[in-house]
């Protein structure tokens, strides 16, 4: 339990909820609110009452799934800002939308008025708050934030259950946490709408690749292997499996390309078959796959 000197913790640095200067006001808060309203809570660590209103703003904030940001101002590291928004008490919230305060209250509201003042807020942002929310997601997967990563993916189902960027987005947040059997039973059970989609598909081929990581062999071994015979075919593929697992991708396709290249019908053509998995599971405009797809069109049609 935090006491009256601690400080409470920080929010998961998302775009949805982040803590704010002086120096990000502009940015955070006032260009941020051309896109969805802003809200600012004014809070100091020695404020009993802003131990229960942050929790409860960060909370509806995050059930808005993206319609509605939060940015929280320490008013002891900032008292420019505290001073220039005429900041008399605190926890005081402001909200911002167009560039403009649209609305705000001073002191500690139960839970269900803070949920009210959010709802309202989150109505004039319309509906367009779902792409806001599936991109501060994709931030909190980069950035290893996976249970709220998935939480997020999770309340954007809610709000629109064949959204597939969101089913492959909690597919992706079980393997980045190394669950790959529950990832692949999200994916095996799909519903029809999603299974095909680019989305999931580029899934299930990161499952694919991450099954084939865990049973990946040693790399200096393989490349020993390769170098010593180049025709040991099997050695280049488990080569590059190696490589793709230890995140050397672009030495992988070389590796596959190069296989293809002197055998292209070994193992049931599956030199092109890993390649287009690699492919799959990237974005369609990385380069690797740009440049990767033009060396195999070119082989393929020579």
């Amino acid at each position: 339990m935090l006491g009256l000197g601690d400080k409470p913790a920080a929010p998961a640095a998302t775009g949805l909820i982040k803590d704010g200067t002086e120096a990000t006001f502009m940015a955070d808060v006032i260009d941020a609110s051309r896109e969805v309203p802003v809200i600012v809570d004014f809070w100091a660590t020695w404020c009993g009452p802003c131990k229960t209103l942050g929790p409860a703003l960060e909370a509806a904030v995050t059930a808005a799934k993206g319609k509605v940001r939060m940015v929280k101002i320490d008013v002891d590291q900032n008292q420019a800002i505290a001073a220039q928004m005429r900041i008399q008490s605190i926890p005081t919230v402001y909200a911002f939308f167009q560039g403009q305060p649209v609305d705000g209250f001073q002191g500690a509201l139960p839970p269900s008025e803070v949920k009210k003042f959010v709802d309202k807020l989150a109505a004039m942002a319309g509906d367009g708050g779902l792409a806001d929310a599936l991109a501060a997601a994709e931030e909190m997967l980069e950035q290893g934030a996976l249970a709220d990563a998935m939480e997020t993916f999770a309340a954007i189902l809610g709000e629109e259950p064949e959204n597939a960027a969101a089913y492959a987005g909690i597919a992706r947040a079980h393997l980045a946490a190394g669950n790959l059997d529950q990832a692949e039973a999200f994916l095996s059970a799909a519903p029809a709408a999603l299974a095909k989609a680019k989305e999931v598909e580029a899934a299930k081929a990161q499952l694919e690749l991450a099954k084939q990581a865990a049973n990946a062999g040693p790399e200096a071994d393989l490349r020993a292997a390769v170098q010593a015979d180049p025709n040991n075919h099997q050695a280049r593929f488990d080569l590059a499996v190696a490589l793709n697992a230890a995140g050397k991708v672009e030495e992988a396709v070389d590796e596959l390309l190069e296989l293809f290249r002197r055998d292209r019908e070994w193992n049931d053509g599956a030199a092109r078959a890993q390649l287009f998995t690699i492919f799959d599971a990237l974005k369609p405009q990385d380069p690797i796959v740009l440049k990767g797809r033009r060396r195999l069109s070119s082989m393929i049609f020579a």
